[in-house]
């Protein structure tokens, strides 16, 4: 059982610094895409990361976009940690050159460890588990669970009709426009990066005393 007061570290004030980032979880897709530019912006990352000595927490794959930010981060001399449910690990996907790979029993527990491992979360292309990801990161930030920066690429263009809904959110008043700010985005990786280590958490409510497990 995983509980807030394990996962995450509370915060009782309402100013702070912006956030030190040494590790950063990266949500993306295990497919290539269909354009060589997602392929590229993953390998971009990986090296960028590398060069700053920030440590990539990732799903633990060897394929598509996961394997690109993995085996770039890798052979710029960075560390790659992956973290992998046992079901995946026996389908032949999990990625054996990593300098860590922990193996969980369930998806959930994969995404509590990652979360708890992470001072920062960034986006690459991908999709239904990317989204699933992005959207819990951004829906634990707006209850106050975490108070960690969540940064999108939006490489190519390609989350523009998501950015699109969420403006739609909004103007529909299901999304507060304070809470869709919480989204950094750009799709200028050093722009992203920037924001991310400038980001201040908003500290505005009391965490949610919520368990997960």
């Amino acid at each position: 059982m995983y509980s807030t007061a394990t996962l995450f570290r509370r915060i009782d004030s309402f100013t702070i610094e912006p956030v030190s980032i040494r590790r950063i979880c990266v949500y993306c897709g295990s497919s290539p895409g269909k354009s060589q530019v997602f392929v590229e912006s993953a390998q971009a990352l990986g090296r960028e990361l590398a060069t700053r000595k920030i440590e990539i927490v990732y799903g633990g794959g060897r394929r598509g976009l996961m394997g690109a930010l993995a085996d770039a981060a890798l052979a710029a001399g960075g560390r790659v940690a992956g973290i992998i449910p046992q079901s995946l690990v026996d389908a032949e996907i999990a990625h054996r050159g990593l300098t860590e790979l922990q193996v969980v029993h369930t998806m959930h527990q994969r995404k509590a460890e990652m979360t708890r491992r992470a001072d920062a979360f960034l986006i690459l292309p991908g999709a239904w588990g990317t989204l699933d990801e992005l959207c819990e990161a951004l829906t634990w930030a707006q209850l106050g669970i975490h108070h960690k920066p969540c940064g999108l690429l939006n490489v190519d263009g390609y989350y523009d009709l998501l950015l699109q809904f969420l403006g739609h959110a909004v103007d529909e008043k299901f999304l507060k426009l304070e809470d869709r700010e919480l989204l950094l985005v750009s799709g200028d990786l050093q722009d992203l990066l920037g924001k991310m280590t400038q980001f201040r958490p908003r500290l505005s409510k009391i965490p949610a005393k919520l368990e997960t497990q």
